[in-house]
């Protein structure tokens, strides 16, 4: 794999847990081509929001070289950016670098004019003060994460995981990032659109949750699994199911279990030899016109495309023609 060089800008006052997450997620694997590094206004030692100091390895030329630029999110950030920091930030755009922001790192983005006129989104409780001081942008309080091509702005602190593991499903497929989501044990995917706001305050020891059922959904999705079958699962009514559900992950059953079977989707293009047909037989879509529809309107792909994307190398043994099977 050809390799694919990550910078993270530390800025002064960074939070900790937020620089944790791409240098994790982007740290060297056997599997991934990423190269990190962790660069600053200048090398040296930077001080956390937290009162800790962090070393960075390199300047702000870091950035002139990097594939993609992720700036977390730091506590300061109302404070005007440092000139030489807007410049280089302009700079990377200008060459078509993709640039995330985890948190308040949008405040950065913001100060170098590239979300002029986009919607974006920051931690819930900068998104106020993000568009008091930015105008020309509108953030969407709503959301986990928004990609707008080059750009990309996440909400804040676990928000990052799901942003990062977003990136290298982009690059590398589901395969890879499932693996790296296991190891945080981290869910493997939250959609961009899920609410930043979920209703689950820890449970008492003695109350109800439907994580067993999720766990059991995931093991059955080639299964017709209407809600009265996850109600029975659950032993609660249909109308209880849904609001549990909703408070627990954010999104209705019918999201959810779509989202897991293009995940499956995704897995089994890519570490199998499956038909098309068999792939969406497996994950529960139904058909092979199924899978592609909702393949295309989740990725904006056909299945056939993704798999040449990040198949394994061995080849796949003949898929069915690209108009077969019937909408379910």
């Amino acid at each position: 794999m050809e390799p694919h060089r990550v910078a993270v800008l530390v800025l002064p006052g960074v939070l900790p847990l937020d620089l944790g997450i791409p240098t994790q997620i982007f740290s060297q694997r056997p599997s991934t081509p990423y190269e990190l590094t962790v660069c600053g206004a200048a090398s040296g030692s930077i001080i956390t929001s937290t009162g800790f100091t962090v070393g960075v390895t390199a300047g702000l030329p870091a950035l002139a070289e990097a594939d993609t630029i992720i700036v977390p999110g730091y506590a300061e950030c109302q404070r005007p950016l440092a000139p030489e920091v807007i410049s280089a930030l302009r700079q990377a755009f200008d060459r078509g670098t993709r640039i995330a922001s985890i948190c308040t790192g949008a405040f950065a983005l913001a100060a170098a004019g590239l979300l002029d006129g986009r919607t974006v989104t920051t931690h819930w409780a900068s998104a106020d003060d993000l568009e008091r001081l930015y105008p020309g942008l509108r953030v969407d309080r709503n959301v986990l994460y928004i990609d707008h091509g080059p750009l990309l702005t996440s909400a804040g602190v676990t928000a990052g995981i799901d942003l990062c593991l977003y990136l290298v499903r982009k690059d590398l497929g589901a395969v890879v990032a499932n693996e790296i989501a296991r190891e945080l044990v981290a869910s493997p995917h939250r959609e961009g659109g899920q609410a930043q706001f979920i209703d689950r305050s820890l449970p008492s020891p003695t109350a109800h949750s439907l994580a067993d059922t999720r766990d059991w959904a995931l093991k059955h999705l080639e299964e017709d699994l209407r809600l009265d079958a996850l109600a029975r699962h659950a032993r609660v009514s249909s109308r209880t199911l849904v609001r549990m559900w909703r408070q627990e992950t954010g999104v209705t059953p019918h999201q959810w279990l779509l989202t897991a079977r293009i995940n499956l989707a995704r897995e089994l293009l890519e570490a199998t030899s499956l038909s098309i047909g068999q792939i969406a037989d497996r994950s529960g879509l139904g058909s092979s016109t199924n899978l592609r529809a909702r393949f295309h309107d989740a990725l904006g792909i056909t299945p056939t495309a993704y798999r040449r994307a990040f198949a394994n190398p061995s080849p796949p043994i003949a898929a069915e023609p690209e108009g077969a099977g019937t909408m379910p």
